[in-house]
């Protein structure tokens, strides 16, 4: 089956250009108007509403409703003052409609406790209500004309220039509530105000939701009344799998600490130190170099979008050199660090004259006496593995290499639910997790979620490959449905990829898989690395 590239246009032609192209029928154009005037719009719409996701609907709305009655644009050359318009409009019509509820806002607090304990999204979403109440808390007692040119002065290119042209003030006038709108924010609330606003912008997820929620034609309006939906759960969908990306990584970062304690104090010799921090700094580096390949390989289908075809496929084959090198590199570690411990035994023997360190020392390893079908319910090696030594096995395991029934933890694993730096099994977590579900740097299965992401449906913020169905922030690649900024398949940031990749459904799970990265990584590491520590640290 042919598969069809989407990736933005430039931002090239005059206002009054692309309104003549859309009036032509050509959706295309009228994206790039959206692309230039969407920050304008939310911006403008957030300094009124105070709300980040009322603020991005009502932008949308004007967009489609500006779809629907450009032929009335007398002027094209106003495009601008003409969408502000009609978001001014909808604004007011908002704010009546508001004002005639004085107490709309009182489910909120008065369903605070049961969000905490019915919704299974209460912990996600107290958390961006927090963050929203506090910088609108410091934005609203700022006066509106001021807000709006500080909120878009932080959220687009920190221009003077700009904002001006985008507001049709003068330099002078910008500057001057720019400088008096600062002093009336509290000082130590600044720069949460600016980074916030910075990484509130709308970007290509919000250009695709509205020109999937165009009618086909000028004179079919109507069509477009629900497919402002998908942009929505796509927005939402691509939020949390970056998020869930952030978890596994800070979770990788916090396990790789509580592991290389855990490594240098089985460590005997400055050898064996010396090969421990070379082998760190070579996955870290590999993994760096990883994901600035796939941001710049993002970067370049996105200034040039002929070559987005072929940039995607090369995004994929770094993947799999990324599989490929991650799992060379922990075979060798694991092979090379029990060679260098049978070689530092000959070359140190006073180094190893410990308790600890003698054959079949108890602070060695933990072996349940209990066990089920001859494999012991938990067993748990904490020294460095030698030579002929074989896996820790159990219903529980956890080691250097560990094969657990139900869970295994460590450098290579397999089980039920593995976790490590190179892990399979059912549900998988690690630098390359395989599985049924495989979460990791890179994850790979039937549902795959990562940095890079590889399975029948794939959620990757850099880069995502699935036979149904990929979401990424980046490329995704799919034989069914894709929704990325360089989407892939026959169905591409439309309602009917929305419906293959089951958004909705995605969109209620994702705190269960925030709660299982950080409880299956983060625990077991620093209990183990603990426990390595009280027994083997000389």
């Amino acid at each position: 089956m042919l598969m069809k590239s989407h990736t933005p246009p430039p931002q090239t032609g005059t206002d009054a250009a692309l309104v003549a192209a859309s009036l032509a029928g050509d959706r295309e154009a009228f994206g790039r108007i959206v692309a230039r005037y969407q920050a304008l719009l939310c911006s403008v719409a957030y300094a009124s509403l105070g709300n980040l996701a009322q603020s991005e609907d009502l932008a949308q709305e004007a967009f489609v409703e500006g779809w629907n009655k450009l032929a009335s644009l007398q002027e094209p050359a106003k495009l601008k003052s003409w969408l502000c318009g009609i978001l001014r409009f909808k604004l007011s019509h908002h704010r009546r409609r508001e004002s005639r509820q004085p107490v709309a806002g009182a489910h909120d607090l008065e369903q605070a406790g049961q969000l905490a304990s019915e919704s299974p999204d209460a912990e996600d979403y107290s958390m961006k209500a927090e963050e929203q109440a506090l910088l609108w808390q410091s934005l609203e007692k700022v006066p509106e004309n001021y807000r709006e040119v500080l909120i878009l002065f932080y959220r687009e290119q920190r221009s003077v220039a700009h904002v001006a042209d985008e507001l049709d003030l003068t330099e002078a006038t910008v500057k001057q509530r720019l400088s008096r709108g600062r002093k009336m924010l509290k000082a130590h609330m600044m720069a949460f105000v600016e980074d916030a606003l910075s990484r509130s912008t709308p970007g290509h997820v919000f250009t695709a939701g509205v020109i999937a929620a165009l009618p086909a034609a000028l004179a079919t309006p109507a069509k477009a009344a629900g497919a402002g939906a998908v942009a929505a759960k796509a927005g939402s969908a691509l939020k949390w799998t970056g998020l869930a990306t952030f978890m596994a990584s800070a979770s990788g970062l916090i396990s790789s600490a509580f592991a290389l304690r855990a490594t240098l104090d089985r460590a005997r010799t400055g050898r064996e130190r010396r090969r421990i921090v070379r082998t760190v700094i070579a996955f870290v580096g590999i993994a760096l170099l990883f994901a600035a390949g796939l941001f710049g390989l993002r970067q370049w289908a996105l200034a040039i979008p002929a070559q987005a075809t072929a940039l995607a496929w090369s995004s994929q084959a770094l993947v799999v050199g990324f599989i490929t090198g991650y799992a060379i590199l922990t075979a060798r570690l694991l092979s090379g660090m029990r060679a260098l411990r049978s070689a530092e035994r000959l070359r140190r023997p006073e180094r190893f004259t410990g308790e600890a360190d003698q054959p079949g020392a108890k602070q060695k390893e933990y072996r349940s006496r209990l066990g089920l079908l001859g494999i012991p319910l938990v067993h748990i090696k904490f020294a460095q593995a030698e030579d002929g030594e074989p896996p820790a096995i159990g219903w529980i395991a956890a080691g250097e290499r560990a094969i657990g029934v139900l869970f295994a933890w460590g450098g290579f694993t397999v089980g039920l639910v593995s976790v490590g730096i190179v892990s399979v099994g059912v549900v998988s977590l690690g630098a390359v997790g395989i599985g049924v579900v495989g979460v990791g740097t890179v994850g790979v299965g039937l549902l795959a979620i990562g940095a890079a992401a590889i399975g029948v449906t794939a959620f990757g913020s850099l880069s995502a490959l699935g036979w149904t169905g990929a979401l990424g922030n980046g490329f995704a690649l799919a034989r069914g449905g894709a929704i990325a900024p360089i989407a892939i398949a026959p169905e591409t940031n439309n309602a009917a990829a929305a419906d293959i990749l089951n958004l909705a459904q995605v969109n209620q799970s994702h705190v269960l898989v925030m709660v299982a990265i950080t409880v299956l990584v983060v625990v077991p590491v620093t209990l183990y690395a603990q426990a390595v520590r009280r027994r083997l640290r000389q």
